[in-house]
């Protein structure tokens, strides 16, 4: 590659790595018309494409280039990224292999062919790539290479059984003939060591131990020398591994618990045949085993439990092989050990084995522990007071687990924590409260009262008791795993999300934990409003399989490199856990209920979802769902809490997951026109590995309709009456959808036919056949009658459910009907839906009266007035628990509300299900957060033709607002914008905010991009989402920000403020709009007027902030000059709809009305001057309409002035303002202060630039703000 030809391709690079992949792909144009056959610029392209979502276009460049066989390192490496996101490993293996054929001796290829194998787990090709690298370059390293891959393909599932000693055998042969000896390395040593174990060659084995070398590195190396256990085990050195950890003991002071293990093992692992010599002999070695013990307890006093635990083990097991002689050992090691070590937190868990006592031990040891001191004098004396309540509970007979008692004991561990409280005072906030255990217990103990009694009150008693403890300790996770749980039993599914995120799940803890809120979360979630609240907690928990996918082959990969072989195996089981992950698929699912009563029905997502769901069906899972992390104090005789608290008393495992993929997949399978050969043919990517489980070889209807007894235990009542419908209408409806649904020839030239409309190139691969006379518009005339018109089964007409709508898209268009002469079942879909109408309005009804009733001043009394054991003079404050009604309450309402509307809404859009454009209806809804897939689909629809609707509920004296009709279809019809009046803000007619002009576009045509004058931006207020800002760019330090490849300066946003954290010189907001998170720092002035101006910023409400982005220390966040409360609950939508509008048009630019025809372009003026906002063009309006009739007469008069003075970059002058309105100065300089507070002016110093008219422009001329 030349110099020149560098220069001109870094710019590509730059914006590549910059996100800007729309100057990348502009960039690449230019370039090819220079170099029109240039692979690497080909394969830049592809990558900028496929990271735009361009996926159709970039397919036909990837595959110009594969075609010419590239071998240059910076084209492979270009298209190695492009192949990866487009899911083809396979091509890019083969890529590299057609490479490395016609440059053989190049030894970077070779490694990267290798590579681009362990990438995608086939190692046998890897294997025979790193042998010949060997023999061809001499390097002992690719002779490991070589050996692992042998080894990996030996421990393949999917390697037959007969090959695996072969491939060991291999190995062997390999690793003994180097001439490089294996302990030279500890990594290699334990692949040694790992392909002797396997071929059962212990004396081999253990001469290589033996060594001096071999020691060492077991000495220094965990791996190896587990990995010298085993085989130790494996050759019958039990005597021998006691021998030697005694000595690692005593000597080297090992307190490994293993090595305790070992000890142990020998001296229960050899048994004689004669039962009696046995038995004496195991006596003597219990004897001595306990006189070594004791020894190292005494040593170790204090500074190490092993010792100890050591006898505890060791009376254990004694007494289950019946040679224990005294029977108050165990009680006294269980007092010696509370004694010493009770003021341990590990106390409890390290006790819990060991006292699974008899009835008669069982008293004397709660004597014991009930004669404890309960006075808490210090820290040490209350750990122990803790630690014995949890023994005392652990061993609580059936007879004591009654409501009332367990209400008892609740209330005394709430009242010792209480007197406990003293010991917090002076921890800071990150630092957790000693006592913090007792809250727990408190909580437990309410928990089982509930579940004694079936009494919901106690779950209030749990919930305020715990909550109160958070206020304590804001970092403890196991105060907000138990609210977790409570919550959501409660019906206050927000509370417990709230708590949920509070934790900070990332990164692997969103496969083990996601459980904790995602668990049949489809239940809780009000997609069918709109809020995708739940929605986007799902696609947050996918985040880590997408980066598994993409990043752990990286890991294995480097691996390899440094020669880790002791990683390769974990990274690549980490990976298959991961890909194959139970709750992975079980969120999915609970996703893809969610999308079907949210979004429409049409066939991409309907096809997606199906090959995506059949994929799921093949594979063989793994629960890597971490139940053991939520806290158990409850007596050993009954449940745990994790069972207790279990949603509906069921926890959904494999055979759920079976049962509702089947449910859907059928489902999705009648509304789709796919079928296997369609899938092969336009599926891009490679195919997931095949399960080894015998059933996936079943044909899939088979498949479809099994059930085992298994699968039909992990489901509630509830879900079997839905199964039932499912399969019903499943079966009722199938003859009728293979009659209508097109041959797959049909639906590929369709395919190819839009597929060469979008790209200009015909669909690769793909042989239709040629159209004959027989064939019309893409359908074949059916030669035989349709089926039999048959009864809808009982079950269909008694139950309803959005599987309906899915089922019947296909025979909504009338034409169908009418073709196909399916009228007589048509109308059986009529009366259905008219049978379930009646019954949803009433369960609509009944929900929504439900929510209002439990939200009133009398109920939350009554939930105070129930929580009346728990507060009181020396027990919570009465105004602590009045609050926590409050949340309970207006949670359980927001969803009880929630769901009855979003019935009638689901239920009106099934009824015009066919594939039409989204309609959101918001029928007084409560303002809840539109979360990130609400987003992402906006940036989607910025790229496309878009028609969004939102409908409120018309004018009445309850509501105090007429009845708006928001259209905004292709860009067009703008109104004017209430929520920047009073506040300031960018947008709408109504005024305020940094623009100036009449709309965030102009009402002129042109071009997006190319007229922005440099620094134009930064005078404007551009509405953003935090997404959009998360995902903002900067080119460098000193460089201005970017959206969508152009400049950002203040913005604005509405989002919800989750906590404020007020410091010396500033407060920080944690904002959450929904589409992300984002910290907003606003400085703190002394002055009396700022604090009334910001009051009604509180935690839990909307605010409007205006800032600009800023960083410090590699954190983004949003530096605020202005706040405000922002009261309207419809000013989130739009201002969601704002940003939307605002990011098409700065894509797409604007389109001028059919007034505005001719008038100049964009950013020009009729006199001449120059718009100074980014988005707006001039537009010069009267400020004695009602926009600014509002405003008190000096303010009014200043924007009256400034709107009739010609706009200029200069600004206005504060004295020509004065000189035109007249009046005192003082007045005149608090109205410009109010003015630019309220964000009307921009001010900088004494030049005012301008009033700020509007950020976007729609048909709000119907919304009455009262």
């Amino acid at each position: 590659m030349s110099a020149a030809f560098e220069r001109q391709i870094r710019p590509i690079y730059e914006a590549l790595d910059n996100g800007s992949n729309k100057s990348a792909i502009l960039a690449c144009n230019k370039l090819l018309k220079k170099h029109p056959k240039n692979d690497l610029i080909k394969a830049l392209k592809a990558l900028a494409l496929v990271r735009s979502q361009k996926v159709e276009e970039s397919l036909v460049l990837c595959d110009e280039v594969l075609a010419t066989r590239p071998i240059d390192e910076s084209t492979l490496s270009a298209m190695m990224h492009v192949l990866r996101s487009l899911g083809r490993h396979t091509d890019m293996v083969t890529m590299y292999e057609d490479a490395f054929k016609q440059q053989p001796g190049n030894e970077e290829l070779g490694s990267q062919t290798f590579m681009a194998n362990v990438r995608i787990g086939n190692w046998k090709a890897a294997q025979q790539i790193a042998t010949k690298l060997h023999k061809q370059f001499q390097n002992e390293q690719y002779l490991y290479w070589s050996i692992m891959s042998a080894v990996l393909q030996a421990n393949d599932p999917t390697t037959p059984a007969n090959f695996r000693s072969v491939l060991y055998k291999l190995a062997h042969r390999l690793i003994s003939t180097t001439s490089a000896l294996s302990y030279y390395n500890a990594d290699r040593f334990y692949l040694h060591l790992v392909i002797l174990r396997e071929l059962a060659l212990y004396d081999e084995a253990h001469e290589l131990l033996e060594t001096d070398v071999g020691k060492k590195i077991c000495a220094s190396n965990l791996a190896c020398d587990d990995l010298r256990r085993d085989v130790w085990r494996l050759k019958g050195l039990y005597k021998e591994e006691g021998i030697r950890a005694r000595q690692r003991i005593e000597e080297a002071k090992d307190r490994n618990w293993l090595e305790f293990t070992a000890v142990l093992n020998v001296t229960f692992g050899e048994e004689n045949l004669d039962p009696d010599t046995s038995r004496t002999a195991l006596e003597e070695k219990v004897s001595l085993a306990r006189d070594f013990f004791v020894q190292v307890a005494e040593d170790d006093g204090r500074k190490d439990r092993s010792g100890l635990l050591a006898l505890l083990e060791l009376e254990k097991r004694a007494r289950a092989h019946g040679v224990s002689k005294d029977p108050g050992e165990l009680f006294m090691l269980l007092e010696k050990y509370y004694h010493r070590f009770g003021d341990k937190l590990a106390c409890f868990e390290d006790l819990r084995p060991y006292i699974q006592l008899e009835e008669s031990e069982l008293s004397v040891w709660s004597s014991f522990l009930e004669s404890q001191s309960t006075s808490s004098n210090t820290i040490d004396d209350l750990l122990r007071f803790v630690n014995a309540q949890k023994l005392l509970r652990h061993n609580l007979p059936e007879s004591d687990v009654t409501a009332e008692k367990e209400a008892a004991g609740a209330v005394y561990y709430l009242r010792a924590y209480l007197d406990a409280s003293k010991f917090g005072t002076d921890l800071p906030d990150t630092e957790l409260h000693p006592a913090n255990d007792l809250a727990l217990l408190s909580g437990q103990a309410f928990v089982g009262a509930w579940k004694a009694s079936d009494d919901a009150t106690y779950l209030y008693h749990a919930a305020a008791v715990l909550e109160y403890a958070l206020i304590q300790s804001k970092h403890s996770y196991q105060l907000r795993l138990l609210l977790i749980r409570i919550y959501r039993l409660l019906g206050a599914p927000s509370l417990a999300l709230e708590h949920y995120r509070a934790m900070n799940i990332k990164q692997v803890q969103t496969d083990t934990l996601s459980h904790l809120i995602l668990t049949r979360a489809s239940t809780f979630s009000l997609s069918s409003m709109g809020d995708l609240t739940y929605s986007s907690e799902c696609l947050e928990s996918s985040q880590i399989y997408m980066n598994n996918s993409q990043e752990t082959a990286e890991f294995t990969v480097r691996a390899f490199g440094t020669e880790k072989y002791t990683q390769i195996p974990e990274f690549i089981a980490f990976e298959e856990r991961l890909d194959n992950s139970l709750q992975r698929d079980l969120t999915k699912v609970e996703h893809v209920r969610m999308r079907i009563v949210h979004e429409a029905l049409v066939s991409d997502l309907i096809d997606m979802e199906l090959i995506e769901l059949k994929f799921i069906f093949d594979r063989f899972h793994h629960d890597n769902r971490d139940f053991d992390v939520i806290p158990n104090y409850q007596p050993r005789c009954g449940q745990s809490f994790d069972e207790q608290t279990a949603l509906f008393g069921q926890r959904p495992g494999p055979g759920w997951l079976s049962i509702f993929l089947k449910i859907y997949i059928r489902a999705f399978q009648a509304a789709s026109d796919l079928d296997d050969t369609v899938e092969d043919k336009l599926l891009i990517g490679d195919r997931p590995k095949p399960s080894l489980d015998p059933d996936t070889r079943l044909p899939l209807k088979e498949r479809l309709a099994k059930r085992t007894q298994d699968e039909l235990d992990e489901l509630t009542a509830d879900e079997l009456a839905f199964l039932e419908f499912g399969t019903a209408l499943a079966d009722w409806l199938a003859p009728y959808h293979d009659y209508v649904r097109p041959p797959a020839s049909a639906v590929l030239a369709e395919a190819a036919k839009q597929t060469e409309l979008k790209t200009g190139h015909p669909l690769k691969g793909l042989d239709l056949p040629p159209k004959n006379g027989s064939t019309t518009n893409g359908h074949i005339k059916k030669e035989e009658d349709p089926p039999a018109a048959s009864e809808p089964p009982e079950v269909v007409v008694q139950f309803f459910d959005i599987l309906l709508t899915v089922e019947t898209v296909r025979f909504k268009p009338a034409s169908v009907v009418k073709m196909h002469k399916l009228g007589t079942m048509a109308q059986s879909f009529k009366d259905i839906r008219a049978k379930a109408s009646a019954s949803l309005n009433e369960i609509s009804e009944v929900l929504v009266r439900l929510g209002e009733e439990g939200a009133t001043v009398e109920s939350r009394k009554a939930f105070v007035e129930a929580c009346q054991p728990v507060w009181g003079p020396s027990l919570l404050d009465h105004d602590f628990v009045s609050t926590i009604s409050k949340k309970v309450t207006d949670a359980r309402k927001q969803i009880l509300e929630g769901v009855g509307k979003g019935i009638l809404r689901t239920h009106h859009r099934s009824k015009h299900a066919a594939r039409y454009i989204p309609s959101f209806e918001c029928d007084n809804v409560p303002v809840t957060p539109v979360m990130r897939v609400a987003t992402h689909a906006f940036c989607h629809a910025s790229r496309r033709d878009a028609t969004l609707t939102i409908h409120t509920i018309p004018y009445t004296k309850a509501n105090h607002r007429a009845s708006p009709r928001l259209k905004m279809s292709q860009y067009g019809e703008y109104g004017g914008n209430p929520y920047y009046q009073n506040g300031g803000g960018g947008g709408g007619g109504g005024g305020g905010g940094y623009l100036t002009g009449g709309s965030p576009f102009g009402s002129t045509s042109g071009s997006p991009g190319g007229q922005f004058r440099r620094g134009a931006a930064l005078h404007s207020l551009r509405p953003v989402t935090i997404k959009q800002l998360i995902d903002a760019t900067q080119p460098h330090s000193d460089a201005e920000w970017m959206i969508e490849d152009a400049e950002i300066g203040q913005i604005t946003i509405v989002a919800q403020v989750i906590s404020i954290q007020s410091q010396t010189t500033n407060c920080v907001y944690w904002l959450d709009d929904g589409t992300g998170r984002m910290e907003a720092r606003h400085w703190v002035d002394a002055q009396e007027e700022d604090q009334d101006r910001w009051a009604g910023v509180a935690e839990g409400k909307y605010v409007r902030v205006m800032g600009s982005v800023k960083t410090f220390g590699n954190k983004r966040y949003i530096n605020a000059q202005h706040l405000r409360a922002a009261s309207d609950p419809h000013e989130l939508y739009f201002h969601l709809l704002e940003a939307m509008t605002v990011t098409t048009v700065m894509i797409k630019g604007p389109i001028p009305r059919p007034s505005e025809a001719g008038m100049a372009p964009r950013g020009a003026m009729a006199n001449g001057q120059t718009s100074t906002s980014a988005y707006a063009a001039q537009s010069h309006v009267s400020a004695s309409n009602s926009q600014y009739a509002h405003l008190p007469d000096t303010q009014r008069k200043i924007v009256e002035f400034l709107l009739s003075q010609p706009t200029s970059e200069d600004g206005i002058h504060v004295a020509a303002i004065a000189r035109a309105i007249g009046g005192q100065a003082r007045d005149i300089s608090e109205a410009l202060d109010r003015l630019m507070d309220e964000g009307h002016p921009e001010g900088n110093n004494d030049q005012f630039r301008g009033p700020v008219i509007v950020a976007i422009r729609l048909n709000l001329t119907a919304f009455i703000r009262v």
